[in-house]
């Protein structure tokens, strides 16, 4: 019986190669069994990098699965809490015409006072709060005449869903394919005090083009279309209709590794964004 984690099959045989990693030499640490795990399988990116983190995380799973039993962590796990700082302190209300804030700027999030700084904005006033993207990201502050505006975190495609796959015309193995293709935008912040027309939308439209380039020079692969999640009735998604996303109809509500058959998220409306016209031509290509 194979066992499926982070969007792989483990075969039984694969799943004896890895107890035989743990069991062969104990001082081996996480780090690098999980490296060794990816060089066995051949388990590796599409810059032919390994999936190293993919690969942690499997054997985390497997073991809260019972399925095996990892050497204990070398070091304590980092405590990841968000502390509020005066610095996400609210600003005065910004209340001008959007074409007043042009040009707007995007600047990339690329150093650990600034990540820190980003997750402080998420986690205080998005209502999701911050989580920890996995693997590929971007994240960025959004910026109008020196004016910080809003936020942005774009990372991985979700593993399936089914109003994006039927719209694409996607099989299983088309996808594991050329999910890396689809950028996930996983939060999007104004914030509060800025009160401009018509800011989201001019927002999104300037991502679309400028997300693509940045992210190939990132990771080598040049991304066809963006995806986002919803959540209804919460929002009613205006500002991504505004800049031509097309909704896709509802999820259902069973989330990355929920129950099937079974809600046990909210329901969400799934919207995408094509970035090239020839979009589906590249997602099928086997």
């Amino acid at each position: 019986m194979s066992h499926r984690y982070c969007g792989r099959d483990f075969s039984p045989a694969e799943m004896d190669l890895i107890r035989r990693l743990i069991i062969e030499d104990p001082a081996r640490s996480r780090a690098e069994l999980s490296r060794l795990t990816c060089e066995a399988l051949d388990w590796r990116k599409h810059d032919g990098g390994l999936k190293a983190m993919s690969a942690r995380v499997a054997m985390l799973r497997m073991q809260e699965a019972g399925l095996l039993v990892l050497p204990p962590p070398r070091n304590p796990r980092p405590d990841t809490r968000v502390r509020l700082t005066p610095a996400t302190d609210p600003s005065p209300p910004i209340d001008l015409p959007a074409a007043a804030l042009r040009p707007l700027e995007l600047r990339r999030v690329t150093t650990k006072p600034e990540s820190r700084r980003w997750n402080e904005y998420v986690e205080r006033y998005h209502y999701l709060g911050h989580k920890p993207l996995p693997g590929a990201q971007l994240r960025y502050f959004v910026y109008g005449r020196d004016h910080l505006l809003a936020l942005l975190g774009f990372g991985a495609a979700a593993w399936q869903t089914a109003p994006r796959d039927r719209y694409i015309g996607w099989d299983h193995p088309t996808r594991e394919l050329n999910l890396c293709r689809i950028v996930n935008n996983a939060r999007f912040l104004i914030l509060p005090w800025v009160r401009v027309p018509h800011l989201a939308s001019m927002i999104l439209a300037q991502v679309a083009r400028r997300l693509p380039l940045h992210w190939e020079a990132q990771y080598g692969i040049r991304p066809v279309l963006l995806e986002t999640f919803v959540e209804t009735p919460r929002f009613k998604g205006t500002c991504y209709r505004a800049a031509n996303w097309t909704c896709l109809g509802p999820t259902q509500g069973r989330g990355k590794l929920g129950p099937s058959g079974r809600q046990s998220v909210p329901i969400k409306d799934l919207w995408v964004y094509p970035l090239l016209p020839t979009f589906r031509e590249i997602l099928l290509r086997p």
